[in-house]
């Protein structure tokens, strides 16, 4: 022993050596799920959504809800019909005004959802894709990367399919997508469009996968089971076509509600959004997505005429002399 070290300064020394270190976390804390909600306009994204956004927050998650979607409907149920400033708007009049957007300028929130919506220019004055992606560069500014949230649910427009509205599939933003559909052939075939998007991305290095549909207007035709089937991916949830619901929605009243006659539905919905893993979906053609309604409600008796030019003319077409000049070749 060092004669330099004092007695009672080895003891403490030993002591001390002897304390077992605290044990390592058995597991890393849970990483946000991000995820993107697609459909066709109209089809009831927005209403799923704040249902869904409110029951995760009353169970005790933090969920923070977007809207992706030019016409800036998503938070509208969630507020009570109030309409919420959006971020490209606020953005314009902040940069105009040479100030900076803060998180209290856009984000808000309503019995322990946070919610805002990205926005979209006037019609006929810019690009909602580009707006999009102008948006999030905006939340990547405002510290998007470092926020606290278990959810993340992203609204986004199923119908248009250039950059911006693509953005979370082929960037990677999310780490799955989930589907709204019904018993319609445009609604699935919107849904099949993103299931397209969601494989080619797949195929050239992507990580994004499907997580499952759900069927909203539920009228119980069973078309869009049949074609979440074909296609590979869950029924997460089926919302019943119900004079209820769609009254109590249109006065922007939340159904989802625990305790309330609809909360079983939510909490299942919220469940299996929860743990429904992303899959790589099996996009149908446009003869099988045909093939999943009854040839009366899509028309396939009908047989495709070629028409001519005295068609399109009205009357008698006399083809005239090429004035194309052909060099003999030899």
């Amino acid at each position: 022993m060092n004669a330099s070290v004092p007695l009672d300064m080895t003891g403490r020394l030993r002591a001390e050596a002897a304390i077992e270190p605290d044990p390592v976390p058995a597991a890393a804390a849970k990483a946000t799920q991000i995820i993107a909600i697609y459909g066709k306009g109209g089809i009831g994204k927005s209403f799923t959504l704040a249902n869904l956004s409110y029951m995760m927050a009353q169970q005790g998650k933090r969920v923070l809800l977007i809207g992706c979607d030019p016409k800036s409907d998503t938070t509208s149920l969630l507020f009570g019909g109030r309409a919420c400033p959006t971020i490209i708007e606020t953005s314009s009049k902040k940069k105009l005004a040479g100030e900076e957007v803060s998180i209290g300028d856009v984000c808000f929130k309503r019995d322990g959802v946070f919610a805002m919506e990205l926005g979209g220019p006037e019609v006929g004055r810019g690009c909602g894709g580009r707006g999009i992606i102008h948006g999030f560069e905006l939340l990547e500014k405002l510290g998007f990367h470092e926020w606290g949230f278990d959810y993340v649910l992203l609204d986004f427009l199923g119908d248009v399919v250039c950059g911006g509205f693509g953005l979370p599939i082929a960037r990677d933003m999310c780490q799955k997508v989930i589907v709204v559909g019904s018993n319609d052939l445009q609604s699935l075939y919107v849904a099949n469009n993103v299931c397209s998007a969601v494989e080619y991305f797949r195929k050239l290095g992507g990580n994004v996968g499907v997580a499952g549909m759900v069927v909203n207007k539920d009228d119980g035709t069973g078309e869009a089971k049949a074609f979440a089937d074909a296609a590979g991916i869950p029924v997460l949830a089926s919302i019943p076509a119900n004079e209820d619901i769609r009254r109590k929605s249109a006065a922007y009243q939340i159904i989802g509600r625990p305790g309330t006659e609809w909360a079983p539905l939510f909490e299942t919905l919220a469940l299996n959004v929860a743990e429904a893993p992303p899959v790589r979906p099996r996009p149908l053609t446009q003869d099988g997505l045909l093939g999943l309604f009854a040839g009366d409600t899509v028309g396939r008796d009908v047989v495709l005429d070629p028409a001519t030019q005295d068609d399109m003319r009205g009357g008698t077409f006399v083809p005239k002399p090429s004035l194309e000049v052909i060099y003999d070749t030899v």
